[in-house]
């Protein structure tokens, strides 16, 4: 019980010093662009898909989980180069449980310097709760060891649905991908009973890459960033991955105030591809002792492309 109510209590600072994690957080943020930003989908001009599983703080009863299936494919619309996306991503915290499901459609611009997607998402958000046998604050502050007894949390397993909707923008060319975006901006409201009510925060995203050729051809260096903030706080992902033969990755990722994290994955020729990252956390909840882990798996198919053909990733960028 003591550890139960320790985590909790850790969660709710490293929440709400760190992001407040209404939108859930992937160390592969390199490898999977649709989840936040629209205006990506359709940028690698293929069709692509990708299931994603990350465990959190593992060791945690009631850390965070979350299953990732999204899929996206170059298409031509209204007469220009466009993209689609389909996002289906399962979060659980706690006695909190989210799922969302959403469409993408990005517009193509072909600019001098590289290709600009336009793009927004909309779909639906369901949150629910069930409460019992789970310690809320009122409960550590009475010594109490049963029950809710937070009138903000409902006393009965409930759920709620809203609408949600995003905007993005995505530059890509060979050498390097900027994005930026913002989620939630309808700031739904999710309303369980005439106490008990959740928001969804407006959330705003810049991310970039850049391909940097070392002097053994084989080599790459591929540095990004990954930066999202609800304009209360902030968290900034630093990464880089060195590439051999386009094939095989390894690299480190440092979150700041948080985690640093080990990048390791490989490609097999016909485009089936294999990502795994493990986060040390180096924030408060490190005394714990627990780590997070992340494995992908993902698939890019060209049509244009002979499947006999060695294939060349298009992934990263």
């Amino acid at each position: 019980m003591k550890k139960t109510i320790s985590f909790l209590f850790i969660v709710f600072i490293v929440n709400l010093a760190a992001f407040g994690q209404q939108d859930p957080q992937y160390t592969n943020n390199m490898f999977y662009k649709l989840g936040v930003n629209p205006g990506y989908a359709g940028a690698d001009g293929s069709i692509n898909g990708l299931i994603l599983n990350r465990y959190q703080w593992l060791g945690f009863h009631g850390a965070p989980k979350t299953l990732v299936f999204s899929v996206d494919a170059a298409i031509t619309a209204f007469g220009a180069p466009s993209g689609i996306g389909l996002n289906i991503v399962n979060d659980e915290l706690g006695f909190e449980k989210n799922t969302q499901l959403n469409i993408n459609y990005a517009y193509k611009i072909p600019l001098k310097i590289g290709m600009l997607g336009i793009g927004t998402s909309i779909g639906v958000l369901s949150k629910g709760i069930k409460p019992e046998g789970w310690i809320s604050s009122d409960d550590v502050l009475n010594g109490s060891e049963g029950g809710t007894g937070d009138y903000l949390i409902p006393q009965a397993e409930v759920s709620q649905v809203a609408f949600d909707a995003g905007l993005g923008v995505y530059l890509k060319n060979k050498q390097y991908y900027f994005g930026a975006a913002v989620t939630h901006i309808n700031q739904a409201e999710i309303k369980f009973d005439e106490q008990a009510r959740s928001y969804l925060v407006r959330n705003y995203y810049l991310s970039g890459g850049y391909n940097i050729k070392l002097r053994d051809p084989l080599f790459e260096l591929r540095p990004s960033f990954f930066f999202k903030t609800d304009a209360a706080s902030w968290q900034l992902d630093i990464n880089a991955n060195v590439v051999f033969d386009e094939r095989f990755w390894g690299g480190i990722s440092y979150r700041v105030q948080d985690a640093v994290a080990i990048l390791l994955g490989m490609e097999m020729a016909n485009g089936l591809r294999f990502g795994y990252s493990f986060d040390l956390v180096t924030s408060a909840i490190s005394r714990y002792g627990f780590g997070s882990h992340e494995i992908f798996v993902s698939y890019s198919l060209n049509l244009e492309k002979n499947r006999n053909q060695k294939y060349k990733s298009v992934r990263f960028l």
